[in-house]
């Protein structure tokens, strides 16, 4: 059910895509465009050839929720130790397929793969007032590194 994403998985993940979309100009609307996925479709299929920045997908014979993952490395580094870091960019499921426990399988998904391939740590980030993502995350047994801050002019 949960592989790597391919090209014909365009079309179907850029419609989660909007519904991420929404979800943020939901709670942002001075920051995000509606209607405005954060990837095109030659920006998508560039994407997915990376293997640097794997996308996951739950297939049931259509895209029920996607990953997108980026791996970086820090050696090296004046100040930070050598690691290898897997931040996920973005987790989506399907508005109508929600509750169905699809993001905790591809969170799963997600950290076994990156302990497979020698990471340290998960990193991710959640835009405050996104309660049900923050929730959840932390029911994954995430815990808060840091903390952005913004004043708005």
């Amino acid at each position: 059910m949960i592989r790597r994403a391919d090209k014909r998985d365009v079309g179907q993940i850029t419609e989660l895509l909007y519904q991420v979309d929404a979800v943020h100009h939901g709670i942002r609307p001075d920051l995000f465009k509606n209607d405005a996925p954060k990837y095109d479709q030659q920006e998508l299929e560039a994407i997915i050839e990376d293997d640097s920045r794997p996308i996951f997908v739950y297939d049931e014979g259509q895209i029920l929720g996607h990953a997108f993952c980026q791996i970086t490395e820090t050696k090296g580094n004046r100040l930070l130790q050598d690691i290898k870091t897997l931040y996920i960019d973005d987790i989506c499921v399907h508005e109508k397929a929600r509750g169905k426990h699809i993001g905790k399988a591809l969170y799963e998904h997600v950290r076994d793969f990156a302990k497979s391939i020698g990471c340290y740590n998960i990193t991710l980030n959640v835009w405050e007032g996104n309660d049900p993502a923050s929730q959840f995350y932390r029911s994954m047994g995430m815990h808060v590194q840091k903390t952005g801050m913004e004043t708005i002019l």
